[in-house]
């Protein structure tokens, strides 16, 4: 099973849930971590339940719409208790559409190069800012029982992560300029 089917079940670890109300968990609170489309959520849904790890019942909402709420099995616990306790060493995903284009902005203008940088630093600057915002509903550090205390941690990863990227495209300008001089 891939990386998206675990996240799901851990997802339906916390709380039944529709595909629906999936998808916008991707798009907010794993937002930071993993992401998935809509597109990729149902089949996998689809994977979970006939591999026994997910079950779901229909409830009807008014009086035609039907959906299907998701819920984890035991089998689906265990399969997410052991992932989460591997300690194998998890490789990183290196692809980084920005990265590889700067590797090869010699075929730019400096120029373009420099605005390219400008305009990426704004954007993890916005990210860094929406992070930190983030982190004021936590009133400090939350019991270490408690989920909320992963969600703070991945928080605080993102946090770090955002800062270094700011700190790494500041350093790329500043030399970009002493270059310019």
């Amino acid at each position: 099973m891939g990386t998206l089917g675990y996240a799901i079940l851990g997802l339906l670890h916390r709380r039944s849930m529709t595909g629906y109300e999936l998808s916008k968990e991707f798009e907010s609170g794993l937002f930071e971590v993993w992401s998935a489309k809509h597109s990729q959520i149902y089949p996998e849904l689809k994977s979970l339940y006939e591999a026994g790890l997910i079950d779901y019942q229909v409830e009807i909402s008014g009086t035609v719409l039907e959906k299907k709420v998701y819920t984890i099995t035991s089998d689906g616990e265990q399969m997410l208790r052991k992932w989460v306790q591997d300690s194998s060493a998890t490789p990183q995903t290196p692809k980084d559409e920005f990265r590889l284009r700067l590797f090869f902005s010699d075929c730019a203008s400096a120029n373009n190069r420099r605005q390219q940088l400008e305009n990426r630093l704004a954007q993890h600057r916005q990210r860094l800012e929406r992070l930190e915002k983030d982190q004021d509903k936590f009133d400090g550090i939350p019991p270490q029982d408690d989920q909320a205390f992963n969600d703070y941690l991945v928080l605080l990863g993102g946090i770090f992560r955002e800062q270094a990227a700011c700190q790494w495209l500041e350093t790329c300008l500043e030399l970009c300029r002493q270059r310019e001089e």
